[in-house]
């Protein structure tokens, strides 16, 4: 939330969510979870909602999502992950405790939460919302 300060951030998470609307952001449920589906489950909801970004947080959407970021580019919808060949790269599959946050669109960090980042700027299709202990070792940001 605080790398969008100026953006309606909408939430959203499969199964039941409270539904909680304030002036910056609201909750919204995608519906029942269907792991073989979850690409269009995500676009057929952005396109609903008219979201313009989509930032995934479950490990189990990062591929889909990254095989399908063209289409979702087709409806002007950005979806914030490296690209498909790279994505499996920036996987967490160690479950770390992060230190650090940062995020990423289009190679620039735009929001860190370390002030004294030594986080370079990257390649202009990097985008993510990654945890870091080590500025060098950036890791796709899931729960």
């Amino acid at each position: 939330m605080k790398a969008f300060p100026s953006h309606f951030v909408l939430l959203a998470d499969y199964g039941d969510v409270p539904g909680i609307i304030t002036e910056k952001y609201a909750f919204s449920s995608l519906g029942v979870l269907n792991k073989d589906s979850i690409a269009h489950i995500l676009l057929n909801f952005c396109i609903t909602e008219a979201i313009d970004c989509i930032i995934p947080l479950h490990d189990y959407e990062l591929e889909p999502l990254a095989k399908s970021a063209v289409l979702f580019g087709e409806y002007g919808i950005q979806v914030l992950l490296p690209d498909a060949d790279n994505v499996t790269d920036y996987m967490d599959k160690e479950g770390i405790v992060f230190l650090h946050f940062a995020v990423f669109i289009h190679g620039d960090c735009i929001f860190s939460s370390e002030e004294n980042s030594a986080l370079k700027k990257l390649s202009s299709t990097f985008n993510g919302v990654f945890g870091y202990n080590n500025a060098d070792d950036l890791k796709l940001f899931t729960i």
